[in-house]
């Protein structure tokens, strides 16, 4: 598949979640006022946002992929991770206002409508695990932090399917809080190591995959090359990885040698996943106390 087709997909992905989502949204609406169930109508509200935050996630996935310009020198990547970031803000906002409703029922549990439950249980299931279906096949940190709200609803509605089951033949409306929270914890913890990968990226962190000193000493095995200084690795928005490096050679070295030592260091760059990398050449003479400092 090539890159533009790749491009389309994302972007469709996070769509057909969107669209998916919104329209059960309304459905639960609708459901929530139909079987006077304030938790349907609850997680409706929730679902909402969810809602918003998709349609946020599928402008910025699209906005991400604009060319480089006067503006943006290394292009809109990272506006990806503007809506991965709010997307998992408005997960953990919808977490916490579960949270709020589950801890109270838990010492004063109140009666539900186990049959619309059940109902609403096998859409919500069905419809949000298509969306996690497709999304699932995205690489990006947008489309994994998106799956997640949809995940949190699939497992969210396998709770409600479990309880109604339950309360179909006995009386014990307390699990419903119980599992509510189980599964918040869970989504939770996961989207806390997003939120941490995504600051990593925006801080301009070293990706957890690679090593300063492995690939100092990668470079400075290159035939021609002295020493290596001022190593930076970074990444756009979780996939695309810059270098910059400073190399020093000898006063004598000519131009094809050179020209041979930038292209050796690229492709050590490429091998190990780095796709944009900037060499500043310094000679023997002018660049030897540079490297100590």
């Amino acid at each position: 598949m090539d890159k533009d087709n790749h491009r389309h997909e994302k972007k469709g992905n996070i769509k057909v979640a969107f669209i998916l989502n919104l329209f059960f949204t309304i459905l639960e609406i609708i459901g929530g006022l139909w079987t006077n169930s304030t938790a349907i109508l609850s997680d409706a509200l929730h679902d909402l946002g969810d809602s918003i935050s998709l349609g946020l996630a599928w402008y910025f996935e699209g906005y991400s992929k604009k060319e480089p310009d006067e503006y943006f020198s290394f292009g809109y990547s990272r506006f990806s991770l503007l809506g991965a970031l709010i997307n998992s803000i408005v997960l953990i906002i919808g977490s916490v206002f579960v949270l709020m409703r589950a801890v109270p029922r838990i010492f004063k549990p109140e009666e539900v409508n186990a049959e619309g439950m059940l109902v609403f249980a096998i859409m919500g299931i069905v419809i949000n695990g298509l969306a996690v279906i497709r999304l699932r096949k995205g690489n990006s940190l947008n489309e994994k932090v998106v799956s997640w709200h949809l995940l949190e609803d699939v497992l969210g509605w396998a709770a409600v399917l479990v309880v109604s089951v339950v309360l179909l033949f006995v009386d014990l409306p307390i699990l419903d809080p119980i599992l509510s929270m189980l599964i918040t914890f869970y989504v939770l913890f996961n989207v806390t190591k997003n939120i941490k990968e995504i600051m990593r990226i925006l801080l301009q962190g070293v990706p957890n995959d690679f090593s300063i000193a492995e690939i100092q000493k990668d470079i400075n095995n290159v035939d021609g090359i002295l020493s290596v200084y001022h190593t930076h690795i970074w990444s756009l928005e979780g996939k695309k990885n810059l270098l910059t490096t400073h190399i020093i050679v000898d006063d004598e070295t000519g131009n094809k040698n050179i020209i041979a030592i930038k292209n050796s260091v690229r492709n050590l760059a490429k091998q190990n996943g780095i796709e944009h990398v900037t060499i500043e050449v310094d000679f023997k003479s002018e660049g030897m106390n540079k490297s100590n400092h």
